[in-house]
């Protein structure tokens, strides 16, 4: 059990896991069968998951909120100001002179390939909701200007998103897994694109048709509405395709300014206490990023192109209204994966797994894997995972590779099956248009195939370096 949460009762790992399997199928039953909004079900599920752990009914609603404002604090930001950027770039017609260049340069047919390798460029610095948020304005814009189906330009891009979160530095999980093992962060650099650029284009590039294939989704109107047209054209100014490229660009450069500082401080090459050290490291967080970067938006794509202060705040206001239901979604799918944190149902199954004496890294990726599956977010089950599989590690004499293979093996464990307790889950299916069930069929498989992929490579990558 989670310490400094009183409970009722303690229940068995086995318990536990009843009640997570049993949260999980009345939340698919409560969307897909009786139609309920997800926001509803997720909270009352995570309500009722809470109870039924023995949380005290005290401490219940101080949970749930804790889980809901924690995913709110990192996802609200990120998605504010990234719709309203994108609604900017939509708005003064940047996005469409950008695609229209992207189609030129690299043929209609390579289009969605160019989003794509443009995603995995982008998703080294920045993490895979803001990622995926800043990205939007051109999938959509790619989608409405080619005669393809929409989800074969979307899906390839977030699966690009995702597997630079899971498996290369500076992001939050590898870091972590990397420093618990003792592994070698340069190393895991490198050796992560072996495992990123098959996963990606093996996973997402590749599996995307014939997992859509029965699967028909408008592009959606989230970042802008037909309805909306005379506001379109009155702030459309076509600006050029490289200012647009510097908008997406120049958030990337701060949030790459912050992560060459941490690295730096970290290695004495800089005092981290410094001032100005400070100072540059707080710009390249990415809602300060994002902030700065929408402010210029603002002033470039409007005010300087002798557009009113009035109708760049409609323009920017319009952006909000469609994502508050994503926001939502988001932080209470957020909710649902800390309550069942919080029950120490993803701790209590973890212990399970590692007292099976399993290969190493075979337990490794399992561990992850169940956690993953018990309570949603990738971050929280590498990091999990990794503190769990620790003392076994450190106990070990394994070269540099092989561990940075363990690692890979843990990262690929949290990317499996996403589902209804992973924020991540709903930003694709709102962002997306696709109801649960269909993002259960096509992205859940996804995120299963790209960490069984990563997997396998890293087995083949540990095996090889046993022989050296």
């Amino acid at each position: 059990m989670t310490e400094d949460i009183p409970f009722l009762w303690e229940l068995s790992t086995g318990g536990l896991l009843g009640i997570a399997a049993a949260a999980i199928a009345l939340l698919l039953v409560l969307i897909i069968a009786f139609r309920f909004h997800a926001f509803i079900a997720l909270v009352l599920v995570s309500l009722l998951t809470a109870l039924a752990t023995g949380i005290t009914p005290s401490s219940v609603v101080s949970v749930m909120l804790s889980g809901f404002g924690g995913t709110l604090a990192s996802v609200a930001l990120l998605v504010g100001l990234g719709a309203m950027l994108g609604r900017l770039l939509e708005a003064s017609g940047g996005a469409q002179r950008l695609t229209d260049k992207l189609i030129e340069v690299f043929g209609e047919k390579r289009a969605p390939l160019a989003v794509a390798i443009a995603s995995l460029l982008m998703g080294f610095p920045i993490f895979f909701d803001a990622g995926l948020v800043l990205m939007l304005p051109i999938i959509y814009a790619v989608a409405r200007r080619l005669s393809m189906p929409f989800l074969s330009i979307a899906f390839p891009s977030a699966i690009a998103f995702l597997s630079m979160h899971i498996f290369v530095p500076p992001h939050p999980g590898p870091v972590t897994a990397v420093d618990l093992y003792g592994a070698d962060q340069g190393l895991m650099v490198l050796l992560g694109l072996v495992f990123v650029i098959p996963t990606w284009y093996l996973g997402g590039y590749l599996l995307t048709k014939p997992l859509t294939r029965s699967i028909s989704v408008p592009v959606p109107d989230i970042l802008g509405t037909e309805s909306e047209k005379e506001t379109n054209k009155s702030f459309a100014s076509n600006p050029s395709p490289w200012l647009i490229v510097f908008l997406l660009l120049f958030p990337l450069a701060l949030i790459a300014m912050n992560t060459v500082l941490n690295s730096l401080a970290t290695a004495g090459a800089v005092d981290g206490d410094a001032l100005w050290v400070q100072v540059l490291r707080m710009i390249g967080e990415t809602p300060v990023a994002l902030l700065i970067t929408t402010i210029i938006a603002i002033i470039v794509l409007g005010l300087s192109r002798g557009k009113g202060g009035t109708l760049t705040e409609l323009v920017t206001d319009s952006a909000l209204g469609p994502v508050c239901s994503v926001i939502l979604i988001t932080g209470a799918g957020g909710m649902f994966g800390g309550v069942l944190r919080s029950s120490g149902i993803g701790d209590a199954i973890a212990q399970a797994m590692d007292s099976m004496h399993l290969p190493l890294i075979v337990a490794s990726f399992l561990v992850a894997s169940v956690v993953r599956v018990a309570q949603g977010s990738a971050t929280v089950s590498l990091t999990t995972a990794a503190a769990l599989m620790q003392p076994v590690i450190m106990a070990g004499d394994y070269n540099a590779v092989q561990l940075v293979a363990l690692v890979a093996a843990t990262a690929a464990g949290s990317s499996v099956v996403s589902h209804v307790n992973d924020s991540g889950f709903w930003l694709v299916s709102r962002f997306f248009g696709l109801s649960t069930a269909q993002t259960l069929k096509s992205w859940t498989v996804m995120t299963t195939v790209v960490g069984v992929l990563g997997f396998l490579i890293a087995v083949v990558l540990y095996a090889l370096a046993s022989m050296g």
